[in-house]
This record gives C-alpha cells, structure tokens and sequence, in this order.
C-alpha cells in the first residue's frame, strides 16, 4: 500500500505539469527556485519516478509559493494550492531553462 502523503505529492506533481498558466510578473533578477529544485521539478514533468526527495523539493517550492498544506481544514483548498502550483510552474519557466535534465 502506498503512503497517502506520497500520493497526495505525485498528485500536486502532475497538478504542476497540467498548471500552465503564468501567475503575473516575476523580476528575472530574482531567482525563486534553487538549482535542486529545478532539477527535481523538471525530472517530475519528465515523469521520473517520485522520490522523497523529489517530493520535498517541490513542497519546497509550493511553500515557497504561499501554499500551507498544515490546515486540517482548508475552505481555500484546491483553489490555493492551485495558485501555488501556477506561481511555481511560472517560476519554473522563467528560471529552469538552462537547468540541464535530471
């Protein structure tokens, strides 16, 4: 049987890829996602299998994004963790070119 918490971030990872709305403006000048994070980002669009570590990277920048996944009752959720996954998605775009495929 497979961890819900494992399941729930393969979900918000293949939320990300279907996400391609741009989420406004982001200054070119500021990186948002770290090296890592692109790496991990672009290899779960590529369909890489899930990993820990794969899967913290990308709550990484969810949070990062404002999403809190803390609340045991959201009445923002999906619509939150939704805008979360376009600001990431928009920030990946803008900032992962130049990360070389995982």
């Amino acid at each position: 049987m497979e961890n819900l918490p494992e399941k729930w971030l393969t979900f918000s990872a293949l939320a990300l890829l279907l996400a391609g709305c741009a989420a406004g403006s982001i200054p070119q000048s500021e990186a948002h996602l770290s090296t890592s994070q692109c790496r991990d980002l672009a290899a779960l669009k590529n369909n890489a299998p899930p990993t820990a570590e794969r899967n913290r990277s990308e709550l990484a920048a969810l949070r990062k994004a404002g999403y809190d996944p803390s609340p045991w009752f959201d009445p923002h959720y999906p619509e939150d963790l939704q805008a979360a996954q376009r600001q990431v998605d928009s920030w990946f775009q803008a900032e992962c070119q130049q990360a070389p495929p995982a």
